[in-house]
C-alpha cells in the first residue's frame, strides 16, 4: 500500500505563479488575527481593536510595497481590477493583448493595445485620450517585463489613466508609477482571499460601497490581512538565487532544443515558459505530473481547458508552437534540486 496521501503536495512544486506556499510569519500572522474576530467597523471596543488592527496593516503593506497612496482591501487582484473597471471616471477601456483574463473579460475579450513579438505593449500605437489603459507589469504567462518607466509618460501625456496588474511583481520588483494597481497576497507568499487596490488618486473613482473608504462592500478580513502585511515584510533575498536558476534553466532547455519565450525581454526570474517542440503541453503536463513535479500550461486561470494561449497568439506565435508550451515559476523555498529534477524530466519526456 502506497503511503501517498491524495491531499498531500507534489514532490516538488514548480507553479508558484498561480499560488505560492505561505510563508511561516503570514501563517502564524493569520493565526493571531482569528483571535480578534470583531467587525473592523463596530463601534465597540473589541470593533475598535480590531479597527486599529485593520489600519496598521493598511500602514504597514503601503510601507513595504513603497505606496503613498490609498490602499483598499479586497478580496484578491481580480477584484481590484473589477473595482477600477466598474468605477473608474474614464469614457474607454483599453487592454493590452497579453492581460490576464480578469481584464480581457471586461474588455469583453478584446485587446486594443498590440504587443511585439516579445511581449511588449505598443500604447503608442493607439489614442489614449480619456480612457483607462490596462497593462501589467509582469506577464503572468512569460514572465515579460513591461517598460513601466516608458509607459507612465506615455499613458499621461496621451490623457490616459494607467490600471497596472502586478499581481506577479508586487513584493519582488518595485511598483511602477501608475494610477491604479491591484495586488493579490497569494502570489507573495500571503494567504489567498485577499489583496488590495492601490489607488493615486480617489477623486479617479467613483464610490461604490460602505467599507473601504467607500469604495468597496463587505466585512473586511482581517485574519488575512495580517498574513498579507507579514508576507510583504519578509526578506526577499531569495530572488538573486531563483535569477540565477532560471538563467541555468533557459540555457539548459535551449542546449536540449527547446525554445524560451520572450528570450529577448526582460523577465522577472520566477518565471519561465518553454517549448518543447513535438510534444503537446497536455502531454508534458502528464508526464511531470507523475513524475511528482506540478507545472502549468499557462495562466491558472484558463489552463484547466488547455486552450491555445492568447498570450503566445498575440506574441505571433502559432497554434501548434503555442499547444507545446508549459510554464515553470519558481518561489521562496524553491531549490537548485527542484530546477534539477525539472530538467531531468524535461530531458526524459523530449528523448520519448
Amino acid at each position: 500500500m502506497s503511503d501517498t496521501n491524495p491531499s498531500d503536495p507534489p514532490a516538488i512544486y514548480l507553479d508558484h505563479a498561480a499560488t505560492t506556499p505561505l510563508f511561516p510569519a503570514a501563517r502564524d500572522a493569520v493565526l493571531r488575527g482569528l483571535e480578534q474576530w470583531a467587525n473592523p467597523s463596530s463601534p465597540h471596543a473589541a470593533g475598535r481593536r480590531a479597527k486599529a488592527a485593520l489600519e496598521d496593516a493598511r500602514g504597514r503593506i503601503a510601507a513595504a510595497l513603497g505606496w503613498t497612496g490609498s490602499v483598499i482591501f479586497t478580496s484578491g487582484a481580480s477584484e481590484a481590477i473589477a473595482i477600477v473597471m466598474h468605477q473608474v471616471k474614464a469614457a474607454r477601456l483599453l487592454a493590452g493583448a497579453t492581460e490576464h483574463d480578469s481584464v480581457l473579460r471586461h474588455a469583453g475579450g478584446k485587446a486594443a493595445i498590440a504587443v511585439d513579438s516579445n511581449g511588449r505593449a505598443l500604447p503608442e500605437e493607439v489614442d489614449l485620450a480619456d480612457a483607462l489603459v490596462a497593462i501589467q507589469h509582469v506577464n503572468n504567462e512569460t514572465g515579460v517585463i513591461q517598460p513601466v518607466d516608458v509607459l507612465a509618460p506615455e499613458i499621461r501625456a496621451g490623457g490616459g489613466l494607467w490600471l497596472c496588474d502586478c499581481a506577479q511583481s508586487a513584493g519582488k520588483l518595485p511598483l511602477p508609477d501608475a494610477d491604479f494597481i491591484a495586488v493579490g497576497a497569494h502570489k507573495l507568499g500571503g494567504p489567498i482571499g485577499v489583496g488590495a487596490l492601490l489607488v493615486r488618486d480617489l477623486a479617479k473613482l467613483h464610490a461604490g460601497g460602505g467599507q473601504e473608504l467607500g469604495y468597496r462592500g463587505g466585512t473586511e478580513n482581517l485574519p488575512a490581512i495580517l498574513g498579507f502585511a507579514a508576507a510583504l515584510e519578509q526578506p526577499h533575498d531569495w530572488l538573486a538565487e531563483m535569477s540565477a536558476m532560471r538563467q541555468r534553466l533557459d540555457e539548459t532547455i535551449t542546449q536540449l532544443g527547446g525554445a524560451v519565450v520572450g528570450a529577448a525581454a526582460p523577465r522577472i526570474p520566477t518565471i519561465g515558459s518553454y517549448r518543447m517542440p513535438g510534444v503537446s503541453a497536455r502531454a508534458q503536463l502528464i508526464r511531470f505530473d507523475s513524475a511528482g513535479l506540478a507545472v502549468s500550461a499557462g495562466s491558472a486561470c484558463s489552463s484547466g481547458t488547455l486552450k491555445t494561449s492568447p498570450v503566445l497568439a498575440a506574441m505571433g506565435w502559432d497554434d501548434r508552437a503555442a499547444s507545446e508550451v508549459v510554464r515553470v515559476s519558481f518561489g521562496w523555498n524553491t531549490t537548485s534540486a527542484d530546477v534539477d529534477a525539472f530538467i531531468d524530466q524535461w530531458r526524459r519526456i523530449a528523448q520519448l
